[in-house]
């Protein structure tokens, strides 16, 4: 990970404020998740930038529920963008909810009524289209937008008293219906919904817009930096406007945007997410599959690993698509140094030592990370009876083929070496087994000279083999010819494999490297004492290069 990195953009603005006495010195932000879904890795982004940067100058993080649409929020998603903050390694300040501050916001749109900023609007959804005008085409303005301040705050009172149908009126702030920026077209700031809210039960049958209630919540709450992704970018003159004129604050916060992050072969949608896991075309919202944060905990990534992924992907102005071999080299590493070794056997083939000791046991020792001496080595069983990996065997070897075939010699990692002799297979020519002939003078650790082999292949003892259900998986959406993204029908591909009798002890959510494989955890709802199922976290080989 690269070290010392340039102050970003955010910062650099922070910065300035801070010389300038803006907020006398403090720095206050806020994570507003809606509580309608499972976070995924672009909101790790948002809650690393919001946490990090308010601890960067001492300051203060919010964690604040946007729950202004009059439904009732699942206290499943409640609990899981919780678990996600706390698990990424932070805390907030408060856990607050914007319901908390309708009476505030009611206030604030009679304020702007009382002004003459603001009027209660009665035209159809399918005028308003038509009034508002297009990108080229300044808009049109409502019959209503005249009417006295008196009269829109009768209708509005009205609204609020619950006397019109849902739809029937809106309030609109009153801005410019020429205004290049579409959103400062005299915009939407109530609407009329007789929903009980989850919060606030029965009082309201009117809710703020988001414009409209996201900058008075971040000011009532004396939040400073009320950092956001790009598409809040045109809104920002809006978000200002309304600070200004309801004149409430005398030191209004200000909004920043960043590039939303886009990965490679991810969806990053929460509606979409949510199709996936209702049309059960994954286990769940924490399916390993999944961009999720609780799909990427399952998975097997480390909160460590995606802290310094969006660390290295920087804060940027305008979007762009990050490769998701990025973040596979972020978890590779991170566990590079901090998981042990296991022997592990996919696609297995027996192999015969037809000249070892019929009743011979014994244990040989291999490493448990070449990368860490300091984490010591381990004994493994040995016998006369091993299994190999399919990968390591070729009966008719192609051009620079190292590994086993007919004739050949390799070494088996912590043990002899080997020379394959004869292939027994079925009547179908299926392979049963290899018989293979062992030199009892190289064990590894003897001190023999002289002889050398290309290959090196590991193996797992056939007697006391434990049998492991593997889960490799691959990306969940590829692209089509027409660089479209649609849904990988290979995302995951499930087998059978053989560990050394260690695995045996694996806990739920511990995690190992495969030798050769791959780095695996212990899946934490499917395994168990008896059986062992374990997640692919990423393989070995790595397509990215990080800076210098």
């Amino acid at each position: 990970m690269s070290e010392n990195k340039a102050a970003n953009f955010i910062h650099q603005i922070i910065d300035k404020d801070n010389e300038e006495g803006v907020y006398g010195k403090e720095v206050y932000t806020r994570f507003p998740p809606e509580p309608n879904g499972y976070l995924h890795i672009g909101h790790a982004k948002s809650i690393c930038l919001n946490f990090t940067t308010a601890q960067k100058y001492g300051g203060k993080t919010n964690l604040r529920y946007d729950d202004t649409n009059p439904v009732k929020e699942d206290v499943e998603y409640v609990d899981a963008i919780e678990e996600d903050v706390k698990w990424l390694g932070f805390r907030w300040e408060k856990r607050l909810w914007a319901s908390d501050y309708f009476d505030t916001m009611y206030e604030a749109a009679e304020e702007l009524v009382k002004k003459g900023l603001a009027y209660v609007d009665d035209l159809t959804p399918e005028e308003m289209r038509e009034y508002r005008g297009t990108l080229k085409s300044p808009g049109k303005e409502s019959p209503a937008r005249s009417q006295s301040i008196e009269d829109n705050l009768e209708l509005f009172r009205k609204m609020k008293a619950g006397e019109f149908a849902d739809g029937e009126r809106v309030l609109r702030a009153k801005i410019d219906m020429a205004s290049p920026n579409i959103n400062m077209r005299d915009p939407i700031i109530y609407r009329i919904a007789h929903i009980p809210h989850h919060n606030t039960g029965d009082k309201w049958c009117i809710y703020p817009m988001y414009d409209f209630a996201h900058p008075i919540e971040d000011a009532i709450e004396g939040i400073t930096h009320s950092i956001c992704t790009l598409e809040f970018e045109d809104h920002r003159p809006l978000y200002d406007w309304v600070l200004k004129n309801v004149g409430f604050w005398n030191n209004p916060p200000k909004q920043i945007e960043f590039a939303r992050l886009n990965l490679t072969n991810t969806v990053m949608s929460k509606r979409l997410l949510k199709g996936l896991v209702d049309d059960g075309i994954v286990e769940g919202w924490d399916d390993p599959r999944m961009p999720t944060i609780a799909g990427l905990r399952r998975r097997g990534y480390t909160p460590s690993s995606i802290r310094n992924f969006c660390e290295e992907i920087g804060v940027a102005k305008s979007n762009s698509t990050i490769d998701s071999a990025m973040l596979d080299f972020c978890i590779r590493e991170d566990l590079k140094e901090k998981v042990e070794n296991r022997n592990v056997i996919e696609d297995p083939i027996k192999v015969v030592l037809t000249n070892y000791p019929k009743d011979k046991r014994e244990t040989v020792t291999v490493e448990n990370n070449r990368n860490v001496p300091e984490m010591g080595e381990r004994e493994i069983p040995f016998s006369g009876e091993i299994y190999i990996d399919g990968a390591d065997f070729m009966e008719v070897p192609v051009k620079k083929y190292f590994r086993l075939f007919p004739g050949n010699e390799v070494r088996v990692k912590g043990a002899y070496f080997i020379t394959c002799n004869e292939v027994i297979k079925d009547e179908d020519g299926n392979i049963l087994e290899l018989h293979c002939t062992y030199d009892p003078e190289t064990r590894s650790g003897s001190g023999f000279e002289g002889r050398k082999v290309k290959g090196t292949i590991h193996f797992v003892d056939a007697k006391t083999a434990v049998p492991i259900k593997v889960r490799n998986y691959n990306p969940l959406y590829i692209e089509n010819e027409k660089g479209e993204n649609v849904l990988n029908p290979n995302s995951v591909e499930e087998k059978i494999c053989y560990g050394e009798p260690m695995i045996a002890d694996a806990k739920p959510g511990e995690r190992f490297q495969f030798f050769r494989h791959g780095y695996y955890i212990a899946d934490s709802k499917l395994t168990t004492e008896t059986e062992k199922v374990f997640n692919r976290i990423v393989d070995l080989k790595s397509s990215f290069k990080p800076k210098k």
